[in-house]
């Protein structure tokens, strides 16, 4: 549809597409120019004291829009001639620059979206490290990945989502390092998209990961800037939407998800005691409920004769069985985080402490669970707490109630079936077309030394083999041991 003759059809055009014209603005300039917005989504001083001033004292007798629109000197100017491009730039917040009887318009850049100033992360928090996170902006975000990575080779390219929303999305990737496989994989699949539109990066995500039938996230959600480096000068892709505060990073490990940027800022040997705690916290969240369960119905022989003594006094009250018992604890549990997290902050801590403490005394005096199994379930909810990535931590938690439910049923077969079970699954999944157990399978043991493990970063000089990168080396080794005094 081109650009009608006058303004009259123009208004006009956009009532006849449904659009609400009653915030439309339309103001008129000298030489019959015409500049239309939405007044609540452009900067009204930008168009009032900058566009319509310049307007106003622009000298040009006679000229045409394409030479009007290097005069304009208020940020981004698009000359177009489509009705449609002119109506998608107006619900952007940008204005149309029009002239009656003229096949063509200049679009400015005047958008002022509701956004909030960029704050401390509050879901990924760490002590040591830069504490800001990203906003709703996009362009708020993406000049904070570009003040960590001041790069000719950082590259984005904007893409858009949603026949109705329109959603804007930046892919983000450093040219030299990543690689351009995984780059056009997740730009086909954005592409490929033919949906309404998304409200989201954690709603994006689930359209274009591998399995969205899996449990187990495929791709990264992070809120943190550093986190971002981080993974850009790994190889790996970076998708910003506009409207969220998540950025979505891939490919991404299972191992991926259990790191944090916090593990490169401390000392390598307090990062590898730190990290060896959460893989063990997984096991420990995994397999502690399930392993009592399963001891207290089939093998009683396991448990140590020091401890029969107290473990029969404290389930001599309880009417039920050991399955019975820790579901109800384990969604006891469940119940209090979830009613936690949707309560008001202050309110939601204090149902979490005082209901904790009440509903757990209250259920042991009442017969309902034993003292014992109180304080595993509570050791396997916090070790659960212990994943830096928040989807991860759920899936881990969703993965314990088949494991208990088995265990009752089976006892230790039904332990090691189900782990069975969810290691091929692991060993199935892929993100973005690379192995999701990397660099366990395939074993790759030069990449443990970054994944498992945190070696000194002397010694880290090579890039990981996941992405495939061309530029495999991060820096000189040789030089990087060569430590020179002053006066040398």
């Amino acid at each position: 549809m081109k650009l009608p003759g006058s303004v009259d059809i123009f208004e006009e055009t956009l009532t006849k597409l449904q659009l609400n014209c009653a915030d439309l603005i339309v103001k008129h300039a000298k030489d019959d120019l015409t500049i239309i917005y939405f007044g609540n989504l452009a900067d009204p001083n930008l168009v009032n004291s900058q566009l319509l001033s310049a307007l106003q004292h622009i000298k040009l007798e006679p000229f045409t829009m394409e030479d009007l629109c290097p005069l304009i000197p208020v940020g981004l100017t698009v000359l177009t001639c489509e009705m449609e491009q002119a109506i998608t730039s107006l619900l952007r917040g940008w204005t149309v620059v029009y002239k009656a009887g003229y096949s063509d318009a200049i679009l400015v850049n005047t958008a002022k979206p509701p956004e909030r100033t960029p704050s401390i992360a509050e879901i990924e928090t760490n002590v040591i490290g830069p504490q800001i996170g990203f906003t709703e902006s996009i362009e708020t975000n993406l000049g904070i990945v570009r003040s960590y990575i001041a790069n000719e080779n950082l590259c984005n390219e904007s893409l858009e989502i949603g026949v109705k929303t329109k959603t804007q999305v930046q892919l983000l990737y450093l040219s030299d390092v990543a690689e351009e496989q995984t780059v056009n994989t997740l730009r086909q699949r954005i592409t490929d998209l033919e949906i309404d539109g998304v409200i989201g990066s954690s709603l994006l995500v689930q359209f274009i990961e591998d399995n969205s039938m899996s449990i187990f996230p495929q791709l990264i959600l992070t809120e943190r800037p550093d986190r971002v480096g981080f993974s850009l000068l790994e190889g790996k892709v970076v998708l910003l939407v506009n409207g969220s505060n998540f950025a979505i990073v891939g490919p991404s490990t299972f191992l991926d998800f259990f790191k944090s940027p916090e593990d490169h800022y401390l000392h390598w040997n307090i990062a590898v005691f730190i990290r060896g705690l959460r893989f063990l916290a997984i096991f420990i969240s995994i397999l502690m409920t399930p392993a009592y369960v399963a001891a207290l119905t089939f093998h009683y022989e396991v448990i140590p004769p020091s401890l029969l003594v107290p473990l029969a006094q404290s389930r001599s009250k309880v009417p039920f069985p050991p399955l019975f018992e820790s579901l109800f604890l384990e969604i006891t549990i469940e119940l209090l985080r979830e009613a936690g997290a949707r309560l008001p902050t202050k309110v939601g801590q204090t149902m979490g402490i005082v209901g904790g403490i009440v509903i757990g005394q209250a259920a042991v005096q009442a017969g309902f669970t034993s003292n014992i199994l109180i304080m595993i379930v509570a050791l396997a909810a916090l070790s659960s707490f212990t994943t830096p990535i928040y989807l991860m931590g759920i899936s881990i938690r969703f993965v314990r109630f088949p494991m208990i439910i088995t265990a009752g049923i089976w006892g230790g077969i039904g332990i090691v079936f189900t782990i069975s079970l969810l290691i091929i699954h692991l060993l199935r999944q892929t993100s973005l077309g690379h192995p999701y157990l990397h660099p366990i399978f395939p074993p790759r043991w030069r990449d443990l030394m970054d994944t498992v493990f945190r070696l000194p970063f002397p010694m880290l000089s090579g890039r990981s083999t996941f992405t495939r990168m061309p530029n495999k080396q991060r820096f000189n080794k040789e030089q990087a041991k060569q430590k020179k005094d002053i006066d040398e």
